[in-house]
């Protein structure tokens, strides 16, 4: 089975529709597939929801799709450093399913196992667990959280070889191996493809068995979400 596609419009083309649930791996701007997300938007679909920590930023990752109005909900646990974000919302014309972030991590891991729904103490006794089951065990109340399974799954991984063995970069990995194991369809966008067998197996961080289709993207922006710089203190000579 050929994995490979020239670029991530053809990637997409007959897969993605009106109305589906789509996972976008990454963390800020972080680890995003940029490419990929370009492809969405591109696309054209609408009343997409949208499984992602967050929303990106105006005009880039996924506030491209928000300001293009192809997001009808966000399931997310951060919803800053977006202003169309912020004003979608308070104006009534964007859902938003508000997640603690470890609780999102493994709904999607869940969701990838096959485990339909598990208990957590986080969100107890706030509004997270409005509307939830509540059990107790051990004498401590957990609320029950339903996994996540998303129609398609769009992740960004440092190296992959042909099979679609998945390696990630750094702090780059985040919620990527999680997004790819929730997909019922997984696309990797990659700046590097090796052969089969070329990796070594101690490396590998997602199974191939969990990517379906791979684009090359050897020159992704990787725009930095914030930038802090400190001004270096100057000394006159031999102080």
């Amino acid at each position: 089975m050929n994995k490979l596609y020239p670029d991530a419009n053809t990637a997409l083309k007959d897969i993605v529709k009106d109305g589906q649930t789509i996972a976008v791996g990454g963390f800020g701007l972080c680890g995003i597939p940029e490419a990929l997300i370009g492809a969405l938007r591109d696309s054209g679909v609408q009343n997409l929801t949208a499984i992602s920590n967050n929303a990106g930023v105006d005009g880039f990752g996924l506030g491209q799709l928000l300001t293009t109005r192809q997001i009808k909900k966000m399931i997310s646990s951060y919803v800053g450093e977006n202003k169309e974000f912020e004003r979608q919302y308070l104006a009534g014309e964007l859902a938003l399913e508000f997640t603690p972030q470890g609780t999102l991590a493994e709904k999607l891991r869940a969701g990838g196992a096959g485990i339909p729904a598990f208990f957590t103490k986080t969100g107890v006794g706030t509004i997270v667990a409005e509307g939830k089951e509540i059990r107790e065990f051990d004498g401590h109340n957990y609320v029950m959280e339903r996994a996540l399974v998303a129609d398609v799954s769009l992740v960004k991984a440092y190296k992959a070889d042909k099979a679609g063995n998945l390696v990630y970069r750094k702090t780059a990995r985040n919620f990527n191996p999680n997004v790819a194991m929730a997909g019922k369809i997984t696309v990797a966008e990659v700046e590097h493809i090796v052969e089969i067998g070329e990796l070594d197996p101690d490396e590998i961080h997602t199974p191939g068995i969990y990517v379906h289709r791979i684009v090359l993207n050897t020159t992704p922006e990787k725009r930095i979400e914030q930038r802090t710089l400190t001004v270096a203190a100057t000394t006159k000579a031999g102080e």
